[in-house]
């Protein structure tokens, strides 16, 4: 399913959601223009290297270098199709998750679900030496939080019905649901050794801790739904 739009009208104007976009999308043309070697030396520079974020904890070498990556993995992506789904969800969700919390508040909350996604794939393949790269974890934090602060909104939507898109307005909580079921089923079947490109678990990761954010840091959304 492909989101276009949701029936949240924002209050203000998020400035902040759009500066991220603007960034991965400036970062990712960047990214275009570079020779495949040096884009692969980029992956491993900017990316977040699981195996490596765990040898600077163990050997307590310099952890800022790790520490960075968390932030600038979430700016880089591995395609078109990459870059342009994450933004895509971010254009629909975040503008009102921004709007709930302010913007300040709404990057330190970006910013956090990242860290939280990166987390959360270092944990289910600590020995992994591939880089993992974009912005998945953090616009799975702003779903999280979309869920819990607009459960009554709906999203117009391209479903695909057999081989032909059709336009639908599904509840959010509906669009959602099926999103975090489909990235915890890969998830899950990830760790029996499943070969995969996609780092479901910064998903998962990235999802429950917006969820869980959302709650604490905004004034408006303590423990019980509001439209």
């Amino acid at each position: 399913m492909i989101p276009l739009r949701d029936s949240v009208k924002s209050q203000s104007f998020p400035i902040v959601n759009l500066t991220i976009i603007a960034l991965n999308v400036l970062i990712y043309l960047w990214e275009v223009s570079m020779e495949p070697y040096l884009l692969n030396q980029v992956y491993y520079t900017f990316g977040l290297v699981p195996v490596e974020a765990l040898n600077a904890v163990f050997t307590g070498s310099s952890l800022t270098p790790v520490l960075v990556s968390f932030v600038t993995s979430t700016f880089i992506h591995g395609g078109w199709l990459h870059v342009i789904s994450n933004m895509l969800f971010l254009w629909v969700f975040g503008d009102n998750v921004e709007d709930r919390l302010g913007h300040f508040k709404y990057l330190l909350f970006y910013l956090a679900a990242g860290f939280a996604g990166g987390l959360a794939h270092i944990i289910s393949d600590p020995v992994s030496t591939v880089p993992v790269v974009g912005a998945s974890g953090a616009v799975a934090g702003v779903l999280g939080a979309y869920i819990i602060a607009f459960p009554r909104s709906r999203i117009l939507a391209l479903v695909p019905i057999i081989i032909i898109f059709t336009l639908m307005e599904i509840p959010a909580v509906v669009f959602i649901a099926i999103w975090f079921i489909l990235q915890l089923f890969n998830g899950v079947a990830s760790l029996g050794g499943t070969a995969d490109t996609v780092a479901y678990w910064a998903h998962i990761g990235g999802f429950i801790i917006g969820a869980v954010l959302i709650k604490t840091m905004s004034p408006r959304v303590r423990g019980y739904f509001r439209p």
